[in-house]
């Protein structure tokens, strides 16, 4: 029941296909050249911007210079929506995206580079284009598919008014499924089984406490696991959630978010626009000195057992949050400092497409803006750098990825802690920091893996650098 060994290694990067890249590639179907909306244009929310898995696969060079080696599609399967979260065909990749070539070769194309694909799996509800809700809609209490959703009256209220069955948030675009109902909870494990027999490296479920039976998560994970037993099952729980994964639990992980909001509130400090973050899924981001910080960090990582904890998808920002550059009021310094805290953590670092360039973003849709591949001068070129130092050097050490976390020293907005053989040093704050503390070893010396640097241990304290503001430095101990 252990998590998938290549977790532990995975940096992740999460792709919003319809924003990510616009190959020009024909689709599974023609669509005229104005059919979307201006790539450069503000997001709207019902509007279609035309990226699609040919454009990913386009793309897959610029991730592997930046040091990821994973990536999280947002929903990729047939949907009336730009998002995808209302499947109309779990069974086909939409035509918009590519269809499922499309989806081939990105993963054919992933595997040789290196990279692994996890696919978003939205088992709760449907969209209204489902066939089965289809039937329901046309056929009323007559239709075979009646036991599919939790309906309430007939005839369906699907286009106006409040929805007479169970939707997500009430929302009528989005039936909720009947997973007691053996034919739908066989149908939905065909799905998850094919897509991974396809080549699918994993699922990222959403919403899966929507679904509050762990005997159908329990013969999900059955069945994915008895396809391919290095697939990944990560969960898209928004708190700590011990018993959702393994070993008692179905999931090898969660969404790290409680890391990322220690994360966030601690380089954010007072600047964090904590308003516009408490109007997200992010809630409530606490601002903490380092201290809180450090024992924040230590408390949810002693949530999970070891192996869970190196397989969890650490995360600062997703589509369902407003962009990191926006929420740190945009400061290029607090932005890449958060973002290479991320990838020194315990865990698995994942990316939201953009941020390491610093692009900006409120509220849905404004937080999935397209991807400015034909405007370099928008780019935040200061962060993207340190961000790929970071990815580099975590790639490069197995204790930046596989090790623990030990507090080491705390006082401010200045923290260090230990990663396995290596120490880690933060400057969350706006002045230089001299560093000057204890030795952790009579005659200890470390070398800076960041920047040039090195610390000597004389006296019983451990001095020789400096650190600028809103930086971080990794230390390697030499013999």
């Amino acid at each position: 029941m252990k998590p998938p060994d290549w977790v532990t290694d995975a940096a992740f990067y999460q792709i919003f296909p319809d924003r990510f890249y616009r190959s020009g590639r024909p689709a599974a179907h023609p669509r005229p050249a104005d059919a979307y909306e201006p790539w450069d244009g503000p997001p709207t929310v019902r509007g279609f911007k035309g990226g699609d898995l040919w454009g990913v696969a386009e793309k897959l060079d610029y991730l592997v210079e930046l040091g990821v080696n994973a990536i999280y599609l947002n929903p990729v399967f047939a949907s009336s929506a730009n998002h995808r979260y209302h499947t109309s065909d779990y069974f086909r990749v939409d035509p918009i995206l590519g269809g499922d070539a499309a989806l081939r070769h990105l993963l054919d194309a992933a595997h040789a580079r290196g990279l692994r694909v996890i696919l978003d799996g939205v088992f709760n509800h449907t969209g209204r284009g489902f066939f089965a809700f289809q039937h329901l809609l046309e056929n009323g209490p007559a239709s075979p598919y009646r036991d599919w959703y939790h309906v309430k009256g007939f005839p369906l209220h699907a286009y106006g008014g409040r929805p007479n069955y169970s939707a997500w948030w009430d929302n009528p675009e989005l039936p909720k499924l009947r997973t007691e109902t053996p034919a739908v909870r066989d149908y939905l494990l065909d799905v998850a089984e094919y897509w991974i027999r396809f080549g699918a490296d994993g699922w990222r479920l959403d919403v899966p406490e929507e679904i509050a039976d762990m005997k159908f998560w329990s013969a999900f994970r059955e069945r994915v696991k008895g396809a391919n037993p290095e697939a990944y099952l990560v969960g898209e729980i928004w708190h700590e959630a011990p018993d959702w994964v393994a070993p008692a639990g179905p999931f090898d992980g969660v969404m790290n978010y409680p890391l990322g909001r220690a994360v966030l509130g601690f380089v954010g400090g007072e600047a964090f626009d904590r308003d516009l973050a408490a109007r997200s899924g992010l809630g409530a981001v606490p601002a903490l000195d380092a201290p809180a910080w450090v024992e924040r960090v230590a408390e949810v990582l002693g949530r999970y057992p070891e192996a869970v904890v190196r397989a969890q998808l650490n995360l600062l920002t997703s589509h369902d949050t407003p962009r990191l550059y926006t929420m740190m009021r945009d400061h290029a310094g607090r932005a890449a400092l958060a973002l290479e805290l991320l990838a020194v953590l315990p865990g698995a670092p994942n990316l939201y497409y953009g941020d390491e360039i610093g692009l900006p973003g409120v509220h849905d849709p404004d937080n999935r803006r397209a991807f400015p591949w034909g405007h370099p001068e928008r780019w935040n070129h200061e962060v993207r750098d340190r961000v790929r130092a970071v990815l580099k050097l975590r790639g490069e050490h197995d204790d930046l990825r596989g090790g623990g976390f030990e507090a080491w020293w705390a006082e401010g907005a200045r923290a260090a802690f230990a990663r396995g053989r290596y120490r880690v040093t933060v400057n969350a704050d706006a002045r230089t920091w001299t560093l000057d503390l204890p030795c952790p070893a009579p005659h200890a010396r470390f070398r800076g893996l960041l920047h040039e640097g090195r610390l000597d241990c004389r006296g019983g304290r451990l001095r020789g650098a400096e650190l600028p503001p809103w930086t971080l430095e990794v230390w390697a101990p030499l013999q």
